[in-house]
């Protein structure tokens, strides 16, 4: 049996961490922290910190501290603990969507799912007490240009800024329910947004079915003309070819009518609030 010793130094250890406004640890700062202690030894007092609801377990060998005011919860927000996670992961990422939408003014209610895109390979939705985070994965992050420093209680996190929030909310329409929501959404996050804002880092990041995609939508739907031109200037300068796309992306390309000027078929009607 392992003595309970092992727990109150580690609960105290626990508690100069919160002290300094720390809310997340590793494993790994944990043997740092106990040399001595074997390994069995160090689990044994996790594990009865994870039942005492002091720590949550949020991903292998990465646990979060649950302070007083979040002790109902049983877990911290995301925005809390994901920049601290994603260094303990070493993966390069920014929040988006729905989420970057919302830091940004831009969301009718908080989103239920919280959206972390981050290089490959893959990493698996954490699921723990209510909280859902997706990771999307990509090929590349954008450049430092189309993502900023957010600030939080604990430090900073990454999101993407308001246009390229804008294009991924169109890019990744599934996930986030369809692309009328992500419409009404991009209507709001448009106050945020100017001519210059549309650069040819984002074109030359973006793809070119969503920029035809958004272009159409700036244009047709939301009637952001200025917009519209500037980015469709771009996409001329880069020499970038418009191929008939369907407007959902899941639908089919049928006889609908075809807008010419981005070479999008209108297979869907959008509603957006």
């Amino acid at each position: 049996m392992v003595s309970t010793h092992n727990y109150n130094r580690m609960s105290e250890w626990i508690n100069d961490c919160l002290s300094k406004g720390k809310l997340s640890f590793s494993l790994i700062e944990v043997k740092s922290a106990f040399k001595d202690d074997t390994y069995i030894t160090i689990k044994f007092g996790l594990n009865r910190l994870v039942q005492k609801q002091k720590i949550v377990s949020i991903f292998k060998g990465y646990y979060v501290i649950i302070p007083p005011q979040y002790s109902a919860k049983g877990i911290l927000p995301p925005a809390l603990f994901i920049d601290g996670l994603m260094k303990h992961l070493e993966r390069n990422y920014y929040v988006g969507l729905l989420n970057a939408a919302a830091l940004h003014g831009a969301a009718h209610q908080q989103p239920q799912e919280y959206f972390v895109i981050t290089e490959y390979p893959v990493l698996r939705p954490t699921s723990k007490k209510g909280i859902k985070i997706n990771y999307i994965s990509t090929k590349q992050i954008p450049p430092v240009s189309l993502i900023e420093k957010k600030k939080t209680e604990t430090g900073y996190i990454t999101i993407s800024n308001p246009i390229l929030t804008a294009v991924d909310l169109i890019n990744y329409e599934k996930r986030i329910g369809g692309l009328s929501r992500a419409v009404t959404v991009i209507n709001e996050l448009l106050e945020n947004v100017k001519q210059k804002d549309i650069t040819h880092e984002l074109v030359a990041y973006a793809s070119t079915t969503t920029l035809q995609r958004f272009g159409f939508i700036l244009e047709e739907i939301l009637s952001k003309q200025h917009l519209a031109d500037k980015l469709f200037s771009l996409c001329r300068k880069a020499d970038i070819k418009f191929y008939q796309i369907p407007l959902k992306a899941s639908g089919e390309k049928t006889k609908e009518p075809i807008n010419d000027k981005w070479k999008v078929i209108i297979n869907t009607d959008i509603d957006f609030e």
